[in-house]
């Protein structure tokens, strides 16, 4: 499975982003897509994941309100549309992909990916996403 991250970069406070996750050799049919982030200093954490058979996501509370999971299955990519943008949204951004059945609710999937992280799972490279205020 390969994942590319793209979309990071420079914005102000109160700006949009939208990052891509372009997989490949991955089954979009029974599978959970999730964006993580991981700042200088803190501990990676969870942002947003999806279910792409059926759409189902999940957000983290930071990003609630926020920003917006999305598959396009056809195109095998996922994306993440991030408004409202504040400072401590700055941080590498990575997808990471892995296969579940349905007895996985999407927050163990989420859960489970971000504890095998880059190590055990599959996951991109990241992209930087820079919020300045």
């Amino acid at each position: 499975v390969q994942l590319v991250e793209s979309g990071g970069g420079l914005v102000q406070t109160g700006g949009s982003l939208r990052l891509s996750c372009a997989v490949s050799g991955f089954t979009f049919d029974d599978g959970a897509i999730g964006w993580f982030r991981q700042a200088p200093g803190k501990e990676r954490e969870g942002v947003s994941c999806i279910f792409t058979r059926d759409g189902t996501t999940y957000y983290a509370d930071p990003v609630k309100g926020r920003f917006t999971i999305s598959s396009d299955n056809a195109k095998n990519t996922v994306y993440l549309q991030m408004n409202s943008l504040k400072s401590e949204d700055t941080a590498v951004y990575y997808c990471a992909a892995d296969r579940f059945s349905k007895t996985f609710t999407i927050v163990e999937a989420m859960r489970l990916m971000l504890n095998r992280g880059p190590e055990l799972g599959s996951w991109g490279q990241g992209t930087q996403v820079t919020v300045s205020s």
